[in-house]
């Protein structure tokens, strides 16, 4: 497949659908099942709590109606999530518009390089509106199936706003939340973490990428997830400039990490200190002139040297 053109890139699949999904009054279920559809990629779609998630399997798998087989039972592939909803008024771009479709050009090369270990889902119903909790998020009930399915060993890989940067972060909050938790299952989930963010750390190596850093990132898909007994190792992109400006705070002021965890952070002044980028999510201001193509190709990259 060839590379992703910067200058183009609106115009190479799956890239060429992007400027349906983001449209103001796109239907954004109907415009990826579409998308899905078109490239050829083995979907299915499976509505949890009145939520619809799209489901992408390796050519194949598929579920079996015999028995509600479901595929990579009691295995441990790897999860890829990217939430495909948006709040209402905002473009969406990067949150998470982009991220969808570095998974779905991810899933084009799996099929090139016949890698198979992998399920990609984009999730319904990350956005929560005022007054609803971290249950009410379409992870929090989809997390409770894939226990039924017999899919309590995944490796799940949450990637949310990487299309504005260079810098690879990777989310610590789930430690932060887990270190104050008094889980009966403490310690497995700890572990559990722990190895998702070493693999994270040995792809970011074996692709020799030097701009990475390991901090705490606004709540999406992880928190239903961890709520309902699942950890997922979270990707985020941010400018390089901001993600040192952003270490920076994290070390001047120790309680920044605690303002993000229990969303004091947008009752103080604090939230100034946050990155722009992240400052732009859910506005009007979260468009496709704020996406920096030139480095998307690093972020399927990763994806695809994750699995392998």
């Amino acid at each position: 497949m060839k590379l992703i053109d910067e200058n183009d890139w609106t115009k190479q699949s799956p890239y060429d659908r992007f400027g349906y999904f983001i449209a103001a009054k796109a239907d954004r279920y109907k415009a990826l099942l579409l998308t899905i559809e078109k490239i050829g990629l083995n979907t299915t779609v499976i509505s949890v709590a009145g939520n619809r998630h799209l489901f992408i399997f390796p050519n194949g798998q598929k579920i079996r109606s015999a028995g509600n087989t479901f595929p990579f039972a009691g295995q441990s592939p790897y999860v890829l999530v990217a939430h495909y909803d948006r709040v209402d008024g905002s473009p969406g771009a990067n949150d998470n518009s982009i991220a969808v479709f570095h998974l779905l050009r991810a899933a084009l090369i799996f099929a090139e390089k016949n890698i198979g270990n992998w399920i990609i889902i984009f999730t319904d119903k990350e956005e929560l509106v005022s007054g609803e909790n971290f249950e009410a998020q379409g992870s929090f009930t989809l997390a409770q199936k894939l226990k039924t399915w017999g899919l309590e060993k995944v490796k799940i890989f949450n990637f949310d706003a990487c299309g504005t940067g260079d810098t690879f972060i990777l989310s610590t909050i789930t430690d932060s939340i887990l270190e104050k938790s008094d889980r009966s299952n403490i310690h497995k989930l700890k572990e559990s973490i722990r190895l998702l963010r070493n693999r994270a750390l040995e792809t970011t190596h074996n692709l020799r990428f030097e701009k990475v850093l390991l901090a705490p990132t606004p709540f999406c898909d992880d928190m239903g997830f961890l709520r309902a007994g699942f950890v997922a190792q979270t990707i985020t992109m941010l400018p390089s400039e901001e993600a040192s400006q952003f270490e920076d705070v994290l070390r001047k002021n120790p309680e920044f990490t605690n303002l993000l965890i229990s969303g004091e952070i947008k009752k103080t002044n604090s939230i100034r200190l946050l990155p722009q980028t992240w400052k732009n999510l859910n506005t009007p201001a979260d468009t496709l002139a704020r996406l920096t193509p030139q480095f998307f190709e690093q972020t399927v990259n990763f994806i695809v040297e994750l699995c392998k």
